[in-house]
């Protein structure tokens, strides 16, 4: 890398007027019917936004529908079912589809200017993900206009959900919510890669916006968190579809399963809510301020260390089942715990406030209730962390009260705050601060109204979730009370609604960086450009804006880096993950339907197979297999008609960047770690049974078929040996060694598939009989998938070099493919080692 000091180039007023013309060309906004095309981070990141803020208020009023049933003893508003209905899914709406996705929707809008990109690296991945979020929020929300929407609380336990549902409510909640998970999945690989591969030169580990550093946290940590559930989903799902017992105690099963593995990603859940919110307050703070956050070391640190904690709470939400008191005693002093780094992120942000010239405004006065409301509702998450404490308000609406105090003091009134905050750069203009106002007192007043009451009616022993109750019982007036508040609260939400929404066109423009914040995302001109930074900078501090005279000037005139556009070519920086110190000019793929196809026909795969029409389901899953494919073989890996790039200031970097240079390497690292988060799920499951079962394995009939298995292992390290063999012979450039090679572990590939599948089979191992065959099952399953997938990757490589897209020099494909074999082989060996080796041990 060229020094950092030397000196920037002289301005030429034509040259930068060219140059940001041939800009505005390359990442021009489709327009029309073609404008549904758009991958850009703004365009994607805007619709993503938006629909989980719809989702969100679809939650509510639901919300209100319930106060209102319950507002009276004994009301007939509702119906039971409806009302189940309507509680399963405000809980899941607001967890699985506002909650979660809101941060990650926001993450794509905002994240690449805050750190001095042009777009992340992935745009189109962006874009699946959104269709996947949008298609698969709309299918399970629409099931309650049929009368079929899932009644079983949004943690759909067993075995309610699977011996006394009836209708297809739990299929569509366990089918509906997988496929978003594929969106949320999506997205934490993009925003991973994003924050470690395209920050600005200069801007090292140690200096990125906190913001980013809570991102980064938060998404490492759904791909440890959402994997357990996909895990629970499929085994679920096996049950209610083909009668695999892993949850009916008849046959061995153990509903316990299912909580473990749901509150594994539960409670997790909460703190990848809740630490995005406060990475909000994170960047609100200092701003107001009008000085460097205090303790940014600290603060990072806590962020992590929240996120390591909240991995070991989840069994605190399982104390009346029947734990034994060691384990009662352990995850409640974890649970007692987590309280000690948010307490330092809390302290760091008023120590900040107090430190600086305090600036009022609407985003800060929203900042302010969400700490006041979220130190409540800490408190009485200690409470509830003790196990007598928790054996008594259990299940009563004290722990509605808690779980609302946490959820929306940290994350609806953050949300609104950045919305607030951020609305600048997003329209260019400002919202209005008497509406503001207007708005967070309504909430702020009709919130502890609405759920402080919910406190004492939990405590004079209200169940949660019942539709309705008798007058004798004294619930009746703090019941009135909560459903006056909801109201008042609801009036709050819509002042803030017709804030955003209200017409703006007579509205003058906002001033640029109108809170005199310290941070790049306010580089963003007004109005803004559909590039997002005129030229990618570089940074000394951690407050750019603040200590770096005349950065905005400097890149506006295109001093930097990546000025032009000269191919016409979408392009961004790739850096070093530690120095960010530029390595690669990426270029990032336009505008495209395959992305929405691909989106249409994966959910088809998941919605046909919720109501059984399994034809159709293997027929749209081909076609998203073949729409894929077709988005990989003309978007991805293509090799540039140059290999270097001039990016200014006398660097220049290639276009081409493979291994672990390149950032599909990192995206397919992170996905299979995530991967294999579900694949040890499943190997928990395992031996989860043989722990609370003498019988598991059985003594008798424990055999899987083991020579057939040791054979399919044998086929399958050969298949990778092969494998990684070929890609060597790619690099040495033989190619008739690659293709011999590549074709002789695709062989190997199908033969070690058919003996894994023959083991089991000829061992006469039925899965609907009992739950130790069922489990063999499911883990020989997934291994054949995951063979499946790497045949299609073989083969692929196999057509890309034969085609003459990948070659000794251009090898991303293989390299990738070869990273995935690892995994593959890992699982396989497991697998094998569990299934045929345990029960000779155990």
């Amino acid at each position: 890398m060229s020094d950092q000091r030397q000196p920037l180039p002289a301005y030429d007023p034509k040259l930068a007027r060219a140059q940001a013309d041939r800009l505005a060309a390359a990442w021009k906004t489709p327009t029309g019917w073609r404008y549904w095309s758009a991958v850009n981070n703004t365009e994607v990141g805007l619709w993503y936004t938006c629909t989980a803020f719809i989702f969100f208020l679809f939650a509510g009023v639901l919300a209100l529908l319930m106060r209102t049933q319950l507002a009276v003893p004994e009301n007939d508003l509702l119906s039971a079912d409806t009302y189940n209905q309507m509680f399963t899914l405000h809980g899941s709406v607001m967890m699985f589809l506002f909650g979660v996705p809101i941060f990650e929707a926001f993450s794509i809008l905002i994240l690449p200017q805050l750190l001095g990109a042009r777009d992340l690296p992935f745009p189109r991945l962006s874009a699946f993900g959104f269709w996947c979020f949008l298609i698969g929020g709309v299918f399970v929300c629409g099931s309650i206009f049929f009368g079929v929407a899932p009644q079983g609380g949004w943690f759909m336990y067993p075995p309610l959900t699977t011996q006394y549902s009836e209708g297809l409510g739990p299929d569509i909640w366990l089918l509906g919510l997988s496929f978003i998970e594929v969106a949320s999945l999506a997205a934490a690989v993009e925003l991973i890669v994003g924050v470690l591969k395209t920050r600005p030169p200069g801007m090292r580990i140690n200096l990125i916006p906190l913001y980013a550093w809570y991102i980064l946290v938060v998404a490492g940590m759904i791909l440890f968190a959402f994997p357990p559930l996909i895990a629970g989903d499929l085994l679920f799902e096996m049950e209610r579809a083909f009668d695999w017992p892993f949850f009916d105690p008849s046959r061995g099963g153990d509903p316990l399963l299912w909580q473990h593995l749901f509150w594994i990603f539960g409670h997790p859940e909460v703190y990848i809510i809740f630490l995005p919110a406060v990475a909000l307050v994170a960047m609100i703070v200092p701003t107001a301020a009008q000085r460097p956050v205090v303790g940014y070391g600290w603060i990072v640190l806590a962020a992590v260390g929240t996120g390591f904690i909240s991995f070991g709470l989840w069994v605190h939400h399982m104390f009346t089942t029947g734990m034994p008191a060691i384990s009662l005693a352990f995850f409640s002093a974890a649970s007692e715990a987590v309280a000690i780094p948010t307490g330092v992120q809390i302290f760091c942000f008023l120590a900040t406030a107090l430190a600086g010239r305090f600036v009022r405004s609407v985003p800060m006065l929203f900042v302010a209730g969400s700490l006041a409301i979220f130190v409540l509702g800490g408190l009485t998450g200690v409470m509830v962390a003790l196990a007598p404490f928790d054996f008594q308000a259990h299940d009563t609406y004290f722990i509605v009260a808690h779980l609302h105090y946490v959820l929306i003091g940290g994350v609806l009134f953050p949300v609104i705050a950045g919305i607030y905050y951020f609305y600048p750069i997003i329209s260019n203009k400002m919202l209005s601060k008497r509406l503001g106002q207007l708005g967070f007192w309504l909430m702020f007043i009709g919130f502890n109204v609405a759920f402080l009451p919910m406190h004492f009616t939990g405590l004079l022993g209200m169940p949660r979730r019942i539709y309705t109750y008798g007058a004798e019982q004294g619930f009746e007036v703090l019941n009135m009370v909560s459903t006056v508040g909801a109201y008042v609260l609801a009036a709050g939400v819509a002042f803030i609604v017709w804030d955003v929404v209200r017409p703006k066109g007579k509205q003058p423009y906002s001033p640029r960086n109108p809170w005199n914040a310290g941070t790049l995302e306010w580089l963003v001109e007004v109005p803004s450009m559909p590039w997002g930074v005129r030229s990618i900078p570089i940074i000394r501090s951690r407050y750019p804006l603040w200590d770096q005279p005349d950065l905005t000037r400097d890149v506006d005139q295109g001093r930097f880096y990546l000025p032009d556009a000269q191919e016409g070519k979408r392009e961004t920086l790739i850096t070093s993950i530690i120095d960010a110190d530029p390595v690669q000019c990426l270029r990032v793929p336009g505008p495209t339907f395959k992305a929405l196809w691909a989106a249409i026909f994966t959910g088809g795969l998941f919605i046909f197979a919720t109501y059984h029409w399994y034809m159709a389901a293997l027929i749209s899953g081909a076609l998203a297999l073949v729409t894929i494919l077709i988005w990989l073989w003309t978007g991805t890996a293509v090799i540039p008609e140059r290999d270097s790039k001039h990016i200014g200031l006398d660097v220049t970097l290639p276009v081409y960047a493979s291994g672990r240079q390149s950032v599909g390497w990192w995206a397919m690292f992170i996905t299979m770690v995530g991967d294999m988060s579900a694949f040890f799920s499943l190997v928990f499951g395992y031996f989860f049974f043989w722990t609370s079962h003498d019988d598991f394995p059985p003594q008798h009939g424990a055999e899987a078929g083991t020579g057939w298995l040791l054979t399919a292992l044998g086929l399958v390290l050969a298949a990778w040996l092969l494998t990684l063999l070929s890609r060597r012979l790619n690099r040495l450039d033989h190619g008739l060694g690659f293709n011999l090679c590549l074709a002789a572990a695709a062989l190997c590939t199908v033969a070690g598939a058919a003996s894994l599948w023959a083991g089991p089979h000829f061992a006469g191992l039925d899965p609907t009989r009992d739950v130790y065959p069922a489990t063999v099952w499911v883990l020989v399953l997934w291994c054949l998938l995951h063979l499946g997938v790497g045949l299609v990757m073989l083969l692929y490589c196999l057509a890309r070099r034969l085609a003459g897209r990948m070659t000794a020099k251009h090898d991303i494909d293989i390299q990738n493919v070869g990273l995935y074999w690892h995994f593959l082989a890992i699982t396989v060996g497991v697998t094998v080692a569990v299934v045929a080796g345990f029960p000779e041990v155990a």
